[in-house]
């Protein structure tokens, strides 16, 4: 697949490049529970309904990628299962206290399925307790699949060092590595020794929250100047975004929030860097 981003950028509307979708009526969440104040099922209509009201500086959503929100095999199964037009890949979610044999692993040849999250922010900052990293790296990256990581400011310079051990691999640090922390100058240093490998991308996601918005211009200037708009892709985080402000606010407050991209810049973040690597 090359650098992350590379090659021609594909038009066809916004990609929101980071959502969920569960029924915890079929399957159980770990981490679900009632004071979240989150919906026991969010389901794709239900996406594309939020979705329909928002429109990005390159036009209205129309395509979606949903991350396994937990990781068992009923989640993947019913996941994996989804049809809608608005749904156009999945990405699952690996285990490490499974690994080789999670769930992640015996679907990533699914033609559903766009990549892998591993998701660690409770590991350790150099990634080494990770079981199975580099083989489902190498794995995934024979597939022509995307690898993403979750995790929390400390660990990204770690995830810069997996992706420089496997260049043909394309990387994705979910919500900018950042999250709800503060952008601070600890957390930009991080991001931009991570960015330096050109197979690693970032998603714009998860970044709204319900402080001042020059937090998330703070955080979004440092992204952009560290990859590049290239290297960024937008995603709403729905439902958990639900939970800041409804879905056509998140877009407008991202979009209010970047630098000036200029229209290449824009037709990238907003959908053709993630329609090239999730090959939608």
């Amino acid at each position: 697949m090359g650098g992350a981003g590379s090659g021609v950028i594909a038009s066809g509307g916004a990609v929101d490049a980071h959502v969920h979708l569960w029924d915890t009526g079929r399957f159980s969440l770990a981490w679900f529970r009632p004071e979240l104040g989150l919906p026991e099922v969010a389901d794709a209509a239900d996406l594309a309904e939020r979705s329909a009201r928002a429109t990005t500086p390159i036009g209205p959503i129309a395509a979606a990628i949903a991350v396994q929100a937990a990781d068992t095999t009923d989640e993947v199964r019913w996941l994996t299962a989804l049809r809608h037009p608005l749904l156009a890949g999945v990405v699952v979610q690996y285990d490490p206290v499974a690994a080789p044999g999670s769930a992640s692993a015996g679907v990533a040849r699914s033609g559903v399925v766009r990549g892998v999250r591993v998701a660690v922010p409770g590991r350790r900052a150099d990634l080494a307790d990770v079981a199975g990293l580099d083989e489902l790296c190498e794995g995934i990256g024979a597939d022509g699949g995307v690898v993403e990581f979750l995790v929390r400011p400390e660990q990204l310079p770690a995830v810069g060092v997996v992706a420089s051990r496997h260049p043909a691999t394309t990387f994705v640090v979910c919500h900018l590595g950042l999250g709800a922390a503060e952008p601070d100058e600890s957390w930009a240093a991080a991001l931009a020794a991570a960015a330096a490998r050109p197979n690693l991308a970032a998603k714009a996601s998860g970044v709204v929250t319900g402080r001042a918005d020059r937090r998330l211009r703070r955080a979004l200037s440092v992204a952009v100047d560290a990859f590049g708009a290239q290297r960024l892709l937008f995603g709403s985080d729905w439902p958990m975004s639900a939970r800041i402000a409804p879905y056509d606010e998140i877009v407008a407050r991202t979009a209010a929030a970047l630098p000036a991209l200029g229209a290449a810049g824009d037709a990238a973040f907003w959908g053709g860097t993630a329609r090239a690597l999730y090959r939608v």
